[in-house]
């Protein structure tokens, strides 16, 4: 019998939804219905449109991710799509301080200090582990990412007074739209 996948795009959790701040669970088995959540990210991802997105940006509490930087880089030093399945930062080296947006936090960038360099051991869609080393865009997209699995936004990396900045934008910014 054949089989044909749709693929949906899926809602995009926005702060303060608690899905976002809980660390989400480890992926143990990598079956059709994990197969199925990796393309509706990836649609997600592109639709929005990102350069990466988290399972639990989607609602669903698992350590899988995907990261697509072909739309921001020359062509001839394009990434390829990368699916993180429980990854792991090992590894930093230097920072850097860089503009970040976040899917979840809609019309809202921040300057936000990182590594220059990271390595980050995942396990691809298939499960097979895996390596990579990345500085630039894709060290900024692989820290951005994981920091969702483990509960975190790119607020939580503001000083206190820009933290206090932002919720106060925030809540205005509510309160006009009700």
């Amino acid at each position: 019998m054949l089989k044909i996948m749709t693929m949906a795009v899926r809602e995009i959790k926005t702060y303060p939804d608690p899905v976002l701040r809980n660390k989400t669970a480890r992926v143990e088995t990598i079956d059709d219905t994990i197969q199925r959540l990796i393309e509706d990210m990836v649609e997600t991802m592109h639709a929005a449109p990102g350069v990466g997105l988290a399972a639990n940006q989607v609602g669903v509490p698992l350590q899988l991710a995907v990261i697509d930087l072909s739309t921001r880089e020359e062509q001839e030093s394009r990434h390829p799509l990368l699916v993180l399945i429980n990854p792991e930062i090992l590894s930093t080296q230097g920072s850097v301080i860089a503009e970040e947006g976040c899917l979840s936090l809609p019309e809202y960038a921040e300057k936000i200090k990182r590594a220059a360099k990271v390595t980050v051991r995942a396990q691809d869609r298939r499960g097979k582990p895996f390596k990579i080393e990345a500085d630039g865009l894709m060290a900024k997209a692989l820290q951005h990412e994981i920091d969702h699995l483990n509960g975190l936004l790119l607020i939580d990396r503001l000083s206190t007074l820009k933290k206090d900045i932002f919720k106060r934008k925030y809540r205005k910014a509510a309160l006009q739209k009700a």
